[in-house]
């Protein structure tokens, strides 16, 4: 192959140990991240003195190579188990965001660097990316929520066979509406954190009692539904409150000082494809995520495993 380099779009769980399998074997990788955060959904905000957990609250391993890597992670400090949780629940220390940081370790990664398109030229793949000039590549690998991916495909014109399209164009996302919640003193949300069955809130988690934001005052990250967040997904915090809020006063506990919104478009899929990775040789391309590796945090490292073993299955000079 005369261009060696492989591109892999998003630093999330995905893309990160895709990028971390390929290097280990000797191949030359760049990872493309659109924004400044790393690891996808595993994401923490700062809002004034208050330090939430955004995205994904919290994960479990449940196969045994994600278990010794993330014992690996535990070793150095970088997770722990949530505190007070019965069920085996790990979090990032300080916060969620020090997972990515940690796989991101040694790899070549450029962030804010938005891909506009990909395009096959040859036998090469030119990556348009927003505000730097676009880069050629031998090999391309799609990490980013499925949606997102066939979007960048079609804006280069690139066409797959009828049937992958097809199977990749069901892998639709919920979106996610993440409320973060200031209050005036300590919260009534138990140590472990509360799910709840109905109404409009799906998840919440106080960010002091989890140890990742400091002070007497909590810091509560309120999940909405999926259903709820769909429907009210373009409303701004200040519309939010009053739908929200007064349903899950008792749960808070306090008074509401501050409150901020994140919103997830493509929080969770709602379907998973067949394969656990994606990869034609012909186009030297590969899509990976947890689409393809189950709903979570650990169906995404799967995912990206997956893909690296089809792509390093591969003679390098093909």
């Amino acid at each position: 192959m005369e261009n060696e380099k492989i591109a892999i779009v998003g630093a999330g769980i995905a893309g990160l140990l895709l990028a971390r399998e390929l290097k280990a074997a000797g191949r030359d990788v760049v990872v493309l991240e659109k924004s400044r955060g790393l690891g996808g959904r595993l994401a923490t905000k700062r809002v004034e003195a208050a330090v939430f957990d955004q995205g994904a609250q919290y994960f479990t391993a449940q196969t045994a190579r994600f278990a010794e890597l993330v014992a690996a992670w535990h070793d150095r400090g970088v997770v722990t188990q949530w505190p007070g949780a019965s069920a085996h629940r790990w979090i990032g220390r300080p916060s969620m965001n020090a997972v990515g940081r940690v796989l991101a370790e040694g790899l070549e990664v450029q962030r804010e660097a938005r891909v506009l398109s990909v395009r096959r030229d040859g036998a090469e793949w030119e990556i348009a990316i927003e505000g730097h000039a676009s880069m050629r590549t031998g090999q391309l690998a799609l990490t980013a929520p499925t949606p997102q991916a066939l979007a960048l495909l079609r804006a280069g014109g690139v066409e797959l066979p009828a049937a992958l399209t097809a199977g990749l164009a069901a892998l639709q996302y919920h979106p996610c509406l993440a409320l973060l919640v200031t209050l005036g003193g300590p919260s009534a949300v138990p140590a472990e954190g509360i799910a709840f069955a109905t109404g409009p809130v799906r998840w919440l988690a106080d960010n002091t009692k989890k140890g990742i934001s400091s002070g007497t005052n909590a810091a509560v990250t309120v999940h909405l539904n999926p259903e709820f967040a769909a429907k009210h997904y373009t409303k701004t915090e200040a519309e939010l409150a009053p739908l929200v809020l007064p349903g899950i006063a008792e749960q808070l506990g306090a008074p509401v000082t501050g409150l901020a919104l994140h919103r997830w478009k493509f929080s969770e899929p709602s379907a998973t494809f067949a394969e656990p990775s994606v990869w034609r040789p012909e186009l030297g391309l590969g899509l990976a995520g947890d689409a393809f590796g189950g709903p979570r945090v650990e169906g995404a490292a799967v995912s990206g495993w997956a893909l690296a073993d089809k792509i390093l299955g591969e003679p390098e000079d093909a």
